[in-house]
């Protein structure tokens, strides 16, 4: 008898993983294309309009590179709490609670100078964000609940805190009746990369401060976040000794815990770090963009992150170019609504189609399905 089974390949091929996620992107851009061709619009004019919308020109970028940063400093804390097998899918409340935190601050103590105002709102952010997430790890760790059943439902928790401030104690009362805080102090507003003040102040050209206006677009300074973020969890992992406990437990948790690793700190650990990053995320994106609180903080970029780091690998570059790419889908499926009047949801439908087709290819990277060998059956031909 003969068949076929499926074999793990000893070393997976680095190339293989290039050329399937090209294949595998290619192949879900076609199946968007069929999904826009059954609404009755223009299938690959779409996708063009899509890709253009995101990549195609200076501004697209800019725009683009707004939305990366959040999304980047999220999956980069469920990245390391999936280093740890942790399944932390409650970055989108952690995100909505860092910002609560931030906002807190900045509307409690206006009159703060910006050497004060900028460190306290994003270290309130950051602690409210760590201490949400950390909720769930103790919650876990302590009476064995799943953590992707609490951090989820602490999601809509968190969201349902916001309604509850924003339509009433921090509702703006000249906001028209809005559900909208007070505009915060201008010491709370994070700025923009491309101020052309702040470029020509160190002697650059009029031509290169204008490139650099339209490369960066509204882009804030929170960028350097990412970059900090980035190094220091990069380097935490290689080099820090609780960066190798978090790779040994998340391998083999019984045995680090044998070992000695102090497997309980490292879940609270790995949950802090990933509810302070995406609170710092929310505070910077919500000081940056909206210059006060409102409902739209909400957009789903802690779920965006989820995603992120499965297509990443847990790996930092790695998320920096996916956040890059899933930031530039979005910007892109805005371009869709506003040519061709496409649902905003569009948008979490083709997250869902890259991730499925992604990780459906990246299994042929990793296995090998070979035809078994013919064996004689006893008594055959008898």
């Amino acid at each position: 008898m003969s068949g076929w089974r499926i074999v793990s390949r000893t070393e997976p091929r680095e190339w293989g993983s290039v050329v399937i996620f090209a294949v595998a992107f290619a192949l879900s851009l076609l199946i968007c294309a069929l999904l826009l061709a059954v609404q009755g619009k223009d299938g690959l004019g779409g996708i063009g309009l899509l890709l253009s919308g995101g990549f195609g020109h200076l501004y697209s970028y800019g725009e683009t590179l707004l939305k990366a940063i959040p999304i980047f400093l999220c999956s980069l804390g469920v990245a390391l709490c999936f280093r740890l097998q942790v399944w932390n899918i409650g970055a989108e409340g952690q995100y909505v609670i860092g910002t609560l935190g931030g906002c807190w601050f900045a509307l409690s103590f206006p009159g703060l100078p910006v050497w004060l105002m900028m460190p306290g709102m994003l270290a309130s952010a950051m602690l409210a964000g760590g201490l949400w997430a950390a909720v769930a790890a103790v919650l876990r760790q302590r009476w064995g609940m799943n953590e992707i059943i609490s951090t989820l439902m602490l999601n809509y928790i968190g969201i349902e805190i916001l309604k509850h401030l924003i339509y009433g104690p921090w509702k703006d009362p000249a906001g028209m009746n809005f559900p909208v805080s007070p505009y915060f102090a201008e010491s709370a507003i994070i700025g923009p990369v491309w101020n052309p003040d702040f470029w020509t102040g160190i002697g650059l050209s009029d031509g290169i401060v204008d490139t650099l206006a339209q490369l960066f677009g509204r882009a804030h300074w929170g960028i350097l976040s990412c970059l900090i973020a980035g190094a220091l969890c990069s380097f935490f992992l290689r080099k820090g000794m609780r960066g190798f406990e978090i790779t040994a437990a998340g391998s083999n948790a019984k045995a680090a815990r044998f070992a000695g690793i102090p497997y309980s700190r490292l879940v609270v650990l790995v949950m802090f770090v990933c509810g302070a990053l995406a609170g710092l995320a929310g505070m910077q994106e919500t000081s940056a963009t909206l210059n006060r609180l409102e409902p739209h903080i909400v957009v789903g970029y802690g779920y965006t992150a989820v995603v992120v780091a499965w297509l990443a690998k847990l790996r930092t570059m790695r998320i920096a170019f996916f956040a890059f790419i899933l930031a530039g889908l979005r910007v892109g499926v805005e371009n869709l609504q506003l040519e061709l009047q496409i649902s905003s949801s569009f948008a979490n439908t083709l997250e869902g189609i890259i991730l499925i087709t992604v990780l459906a290819g990246q299994f042929f990277n990793d296995y090998a399905i070979r035809r078994k060998p013919r064996q004689s059956v006893p008594g055959a031909g008898v």
